[in-house]
C-alpha cells in the first residue's frame, strides 16, 4: 500500500517556476514508478511526466518537455515536478500516480495510487 500527497501548487504568472511534490508513504517506495498527471477544468487527466523507481529513466510529455522535469528522493520519498516557463495552458489539477509494475508510462490505468491533487494556475 502506498498513499500519496501531493504539495507545491499555486497562483504564478506565465513564465514562472513551481515545484511541485508529491510524498509518499510505505517502506517500499523505492519499487514503484511514479507518474504526474494533470486535469484542467472540463478536460480528461492527461500524462505530464512519469520516473521509475530507481530515477534513471524518466519519460515526459512532448507538450512538456524542455520546461518540467522530474526526479525523486527515495530517502526522502519524495517525487518532484519542476515546473519552469509555465504557460496559462499549463493551469490545471495536478497528480501524481504511482505503480508497482516500475516502468515508465502515460497510461493513467497503470497507475492504482493517487493522490489528492494540487492546484497550479499560470495567469497570462
Amino acid at each position: 500500500q502506498v498513499q500519496l500527497a501531493e504539495s507545491g501548487g499555486g497562483l504564478v504568472q506565465a513564465g514562472d517556476s513551481l515545484r511541485l511534490s508529491c510524498a509518499a508513504s510505505g517502506r517500499t517506495f523505492g519499487n514503484y514508478a511514479v507518474g504526474w498527471f494533470r486535469q484542467a477544468a472540463g478536460k480528461e487527466r492527461e500524462f505530464v511526466a512519469a520516473v521509475v523507481g530507481s530515477g534513471t529513466i524518466t519519460r515526459e510529455a512532448d507538450s512538456v518537455k524542455g520546461r518540467f522535469t522530474i526526479s525523486r528522493d527515495n530517502a526522502k520519498n519524495t517525487v518532484y515536478l519542476q515546473m519552469n516557463s509555465l504557460k496559462p495552458e499549463d493551469t490545471a489539477v495536478y497528480y501524481c500516480g504511482a505503480q508497482p509494475n516500475n516502468y515508465v508510462t502515460g497510461e493513467t490505468s497503470a497507475y492504482g495510487y493517487w493522490g489528492q491533487g494540487t492546484q497550479v494556475t499560470v495567469s497570462s
